[in-house]
């Protein structure tokens, strides 16, 4: 193995890729290379947290970076009515200003992308996001697309079409909402086309903003969870990494007022979704009327609460592969960081999904076994009591989460994804 060569990694602007990003350019400075992060200007800061070099690139009109780090957020929150809607009706509304946020963010990386690649010099670029940015594809090193979200963000005609929420098999479903996003998807999607017509890149089908690299492409998925496909993907181009779980620093439990001996159960929407505080305020009280503790994240939001239930700890932020694997059960948004860890470690989770891959998700981690799904909204205590009870009492769940956990932790991740861009750089294949 030669050392010296420089893999950039550019992440979304969302937690879930950024941080599934970071475990994968740990494991590669580990092999000696060296990792860099092409960044939002409002998470080069995150990734300078974790001891990397990161280079900002506008994507959108430049703005101080505490308001560039507070976009999304304030873009989630505005939609947080629309959460109660089904993920076909979400079409209409998020979906559709999320994908022309998303068009906006790639024309304004085209401004900046060519010189900081110029700047950096990579021997490799890793990019996790969903829509195409030419520039990379134009910088002439090899490229490698990572989905940290839902594996179906790579189509097939046989599996739910991604955001959408569908059952494996509901293949009306599965057509009622592809004709929907289709239709109104389409004026964004002529948009975009445009736009890759003047970088000098071909047409994508309706629907599609993406291509798949092809040099290499890393799924987070696991194997015990991944969809069957009418056309498998070709392993030579598509690796599955099996979840990717970032080092983070160990996390000790904390003393409660009351219940230290009961089950405890950890808490999340992640950092956007931690905006939905009327939401998270009713879970809290739900759980300080059940023999549970509970570690629950409020993000930027701690000041929205009053005191605490005896059994309930909340932070603004945990480390949160270091809590996942001491805590019982999780009750997350369906993000795939989440959704993979708590596969990971062996643990049930109860998903209440809101957007984007959080309804395939939630529909997966029940339809696998793994976990339940759990309106966002329309549930009662009891309801909520008897999923966290089967949770913790469901003995085929158990047998099943501690083989996908076996497995995962025995095929790591990280490891795997630093190995595959190691022999990349070190032998560079062409396509």
């Amino acid at each position: 193995m030669s050392t010296g060569k420089t893999i950039a990694f550019f992440p979304e602007a969302a937690f879930g890729p950024a941080l599934n990003s970071v475990g994968i350019a740990q494991a590669v400075e580990e092999l000696g290379h060296k990792a860099v992060f092409l960044s939002d200007p409002g998470f080069v800061e995150i990734y300078q947290d974790y001891g990397f070099e990161a280079h900002p690139v506008n994507l959108s009109e430049p703005m101080p970076p505490e308001q560039m780090a507070k976009f999304w957020e304030d873009f989630i929150n505005g939609h947080i009515p629309n959460f109660r809607k089904s993920p076909y009706e979400q079409i209409d509304n998020y979906v559709k200003e999320c994908w022309m946020a998303i068009v906006d963010s790639a024309k304004w990386a085209e401004k900046d992308l060519p010189g900081v690649l110029g700047r950096i010099g990579p021997d490799l670029i890793c990019v996790d996001n969903v829509i195409l940015f030419p520039a990379i594809k134009h910088f002439g090193k090899p490229w490698v697309r990572i989905v940290s979200c839902s594996e179906n963000e790579i189509e097939d005609p046989a599996i739910p079409p991604h955001l959408s929420g569908c059952g494996e098999h509901d293949s009306a479903c599965h057509a009622a909402f592809r004709a929907r996003f289709n239709e109104v998807i389409k004026p964004i999607h002529d948009d975009f086309q445009a736009f890759l017509k003047e970088t000098g890149e071909a047409h994508y089908p309706l629907g599609q903003f993406c291509e798949a690299s092809p040099y290499m492409n890393l799924l987070l998925y696991p194997e015990p969870v991944k969809f069957t496909r009418s056309e498998p993907l070709d392993p030579a181009r598509f690796q599955y990494l099996e979840g990717s779980v970032r080092q983070e620093k160990p996390y000790q439990i904390p003393e409660f007022k009351s219940q230290n001996e009961t089950p405890l159960l950890y808490i999340s929407f992640g950092s956007l979704g931690a905006g939905d505080t009327e939401l998270m305020k009713r879970l809290i009280a739900a759980i300080g009327r059940l023999p549970y503790r509970a570690l629950v994240n409020v993000g930027d939001y701690r000041d929205a609460y009053d005191a605490m239930p005896d059994n309930v700890h909340a932070e603004a932020w945990y480390p949160q592969p270091s809590v996942i694997e001491q805590v019982d059960c999780v009750i997350h948004h369906g993000g795939n960081n989440s959704f993979t860890e708590c596969l990971y470690f062996g643990k049930p989770a109860i998903i209440m999904p809101y957007v984007w891959d959080g309804h395939d998700n939630a529909t997966r981690i029940e339809e696998t076994g793994h976990g339940f799904k759990l309106a966002r909204y329309d549930w009662t205590e009891d309801e909520l009591a008897a999923k966290i009870q089967a949770s913790l009492t469901d003995a085929a769940m158990a047998e099943k989460l501690a083989k996908t956990s076996a497995h995962m932790r025995a095929s790591n991740g990280t490891e795997k994804a630093a190995r595959i861009l190691d022999e990349m750089v070190n032998r560079p294949s062409r396509p």
